[in-house]
């Protein structure tokens, strides 16, 4: 793209990250819409009361992983809207959390969502394998707002059940799986790999592309 500073559509990434996997999406995400010539601004989505990571504690991820199976909000810190308001595109990118969007992803759009109205709104999905529930509140929240919910980009931890939540639940818990023969074995890693960083920036290329022709 060629065009004047002014003239160059703005994306506004709204995002949440617990354990810093959502985070790396976002800024592959961000390079892809770069390189396109699209001007990215972030919206970073802060608890009120710090959430650490790992817990260190079964009692404490057992606890936290009811509660957000029933989508308990965690309050989050005032944001600034205007780059959202401004926004041609709007990407709200997190965690699944047992199933379902993550605490501060709820309570963004409790608060929030009307000013997704008229807007066009590309989920990121980042999760064990679990997305479809988490996709299904999250577009019912955004077509009510009036906004356009698109397909989600899902991104999901390469590694095989139930080792996958096996091993996400000691990592969150603190207990390194790697300590573990039979983990070290069938759960290599936490979280996303290269292949899929590189097939995040490759999405937002071609979602670029694909907007600038409109």
């Amino acid at each position: 793209m060629d065009k004047g500073a002014k003239d160059r559509p703005l994306v506004a990434i709204v995002y949440y990250s617990f354990s810093n996997q959502t985070a790396k999406l976002v800024h592959h995400l961000r390079k892809g819409f770069r390189s396109e010539g699209f001007d990215v601004e972030t919206v970073k989505l802060v608890p009120r009361d710090r959430l650490t990571f790992p817990l260190h504690s079964v009692p404490k991820t057992i606890a936290m992983m009811l509660k957000t199976f029933f989508r308990k909000r965690v309050p989050i810190k005032e944001i600034d809207t205007s780059p959202i308001e401004k926004a041609s595109l709007v990407v709200l990118a997190g965690p699944t959390w047992s199933y379902n969007p993550s605490g501060p992803v709820l309570s963004f759009l409790d608060k929030y969502a009307p000013i997704l109205a008229g807007k066009d709104v590309q989920p990121v999905i980042s999760c064990r394998k679990y997305w479809r529930t988490h996709y299904g509140y999250l577009k019912k929240k955004i077509e009510r707002a009036g906004g356009r919910a698109r397909d989600p980009f899902v991104f999901t931890h390469n590694v095989k059940e139930p080792w996958s939540t096996i091993g996400t639940f000691m990592t969150i818990a603190g207990i390194n799986p790697k300590q573990h023969a039979l983990m070290r074995k069938y759960y290599p890693r936490y979280g996303h790999n290269h292949t899929q960083l590189v097939e995040m920036e490759k999405k937002a290329r071609d979602l670029a592309k694909s907007l600038a022709s409109n």
